[in-house]
């Protein structure tokens, strides 16, 4: 029977290719010490699904005819083994598939010669079987919404031409980017040179989960820890976070303005009780609402000194942390959030009281999802002007103004950290 790990990735892989869907936060739940071979194993299956079904179909009696899904699974799992984890066995990577096509709920049990057959014969020559998928040309592996994302994210900033190095960093693992809360560093973690307050896993240093748990610190992207670095001198009193959940950004307003009161909105129960909790366990007070965002906007009668907009998107700036997303993007349906983008916007506008700051922002490269809402607004709206609340290094050369840009979108090229893009507004 194949280890829990290998049963996790195939689960893993089965709801991104055959369910459509993202793989859960918690799929690697219980996995303990094996949760590091499980995580580096889907990483490599996603990242390079397109070359490995590619090396699979010449070798097939009948390329043109369809593969199961729990036979690909299988030769991917596989393969990615004997190709790029050196620490992995012939016999674990090849019995433990073979175990995985005979599995009737995830696999395809006429298909276990096969797959037996197929990997013994990769086995026997483990570089070369690595030298065969690492030839294979990388765009195998993106998909046209991949395409789309990197051509976009590289256009504002000039770079168009450096699509394959853009897609080469994003197929690398993400590093952890962590904030303290309280107390001190705690060993295993130092300071990001690059970015005031961000902290780093040392290189060989254990990930800080009890540190996590204890309420002390948390993770936190480096775009996001940038994004709230913002420079901006008014202390509001009254301040939204619009779509709060899980609660790292609402974490970081309440500690940036101890004295405002902190509105904190999540749509969905589960999520507003997992904020609660989270801010509890932080020590930091706000108050938690369970509601449509726009729904609860739109009712008016409410007013804040600042707003942050983390608006529902695309994700297309995740692509590094969430390798799924180039097989699932093609699906998405980009209007209906564009839509709700917009509806939001115009609801947060309605909230903010005169000289109080609007941050909209959205973990997504595409145009319409931020650069579109931005124009609509200053044409829309005459009493909003752009804040330059960060460095100017954060936005392009054409959104530099006096002091800083009121356009936040790093170059991906140069930025570690997800794609971000954000703006900000006052209100005269």
């Amino acid at each position: 029977m194949p280890t829990p790990a290998r049963l996790h990735v195939a689960h893993a892989l089965h709801t991104v290719f055959g369910d459509g869907e993202r793989v859960p936060d918690l799929w690697d739940r219980g996995l303990g010490e094996d949760a590091a071979l499980g995580q580096a194993l889907l990483g490599l299956c996603l990242r390079n699904w397109g070359r490995l079904q590619a090396f699979v179909k010449p070798q097939l009696k009948d390329p043109d005819r369809g593969v199961p899904l729990g036979t690909r699974v299988a030769l991917a799992v596989g393969l990615a083994q004997l190709a790029w984890l050196p620490g992995v066995t012939d016999f674990a990577a090849v019995n433990e598939a073979v175990g995985l096509a005979a599995d009737r709920a995830i696999g395809f049990p006429p298909h276990r010669g096969l797959v037996n057959a197929l990997l013994r014969r990769a086995a026997k020559d483990r570089g070369a079987l690595r030298a065969a998928l690492d030839g294979l040309p990388a765009r195998m592996d993106r998909s046209p919404f991949a395409e789309r994302v990197l051509a976009e994210a590289l256009a504002p900033h000039g770079r168009s031409a450096e699509v394959e190095a853009l897609w080469s960093r994003l197929s690398q693992p993400p590093h952890a980017a962590f904030r303290l809360l309280k107390g001190t560093v705690p060993e295993g973690l130092e300071p990001d040179p690059a970015l005031p307050g961000c902290l780093r896993q040392a290189e060989g240093a254990p990930f800080p989960r009890a540190w996590l748990e204890s309420g002390a610190g948390m993770v936190q992207d480096r775009s996001s820890q940038a994004l709230l670095a913002y420079a901006w001198e008014p202390a509001p009193a009254r301040m939204l976070d619009a779509c709060a959940a899980p609660g790292g950004k609402t974490t970081v307003l309440a500690l940036r303005h101890p004295g405002a009161g902190l509105w904190a909105l999540e749509r969905q129960p589960r999520r507003a009780e997992r904020l609660k909790r989270t801010l509890a366990q932080r020590g930091l007070a706000a108050e938690v609402v369970q509601a449509d965002a726009a729904v609860w906007l739109e009712e008016g009668g409410r007013s804040f000194d600042l707003i942050l907009l983390d608006a529902p998107c695309s994700g297309s700036g995740t692509l590094q942390k969430h390798p799924e997303l180039p097989w699932l993007g093609d699906a998405l349906d980009l209007p209906r959030l564009v839509a709700e983008q917009r509806r939001l916007l115009e609801a947060a506008v309605g909230c903010l009281t005169p000289g109080g700051l609007l941050i909209y922002a959205v973990c997504s490269w595409l145009p319409e999802e931020a650069a579109a809402h931005r124009e609509a607004l200053l044409a829309a709206q005459p009493g909003l002007r752009p804040a330059n609340i960060w460095p100017a290094a954060f936005g392009t050369p054409a959104d530099r103004g006096e002091g800083g840009t009121s356009f936040f979108r790093p170059d991906p090229m140069t930025w570690e950290g997800e794609g971000f893009q954000a703006f900000a507004f006052t209100r005269s």
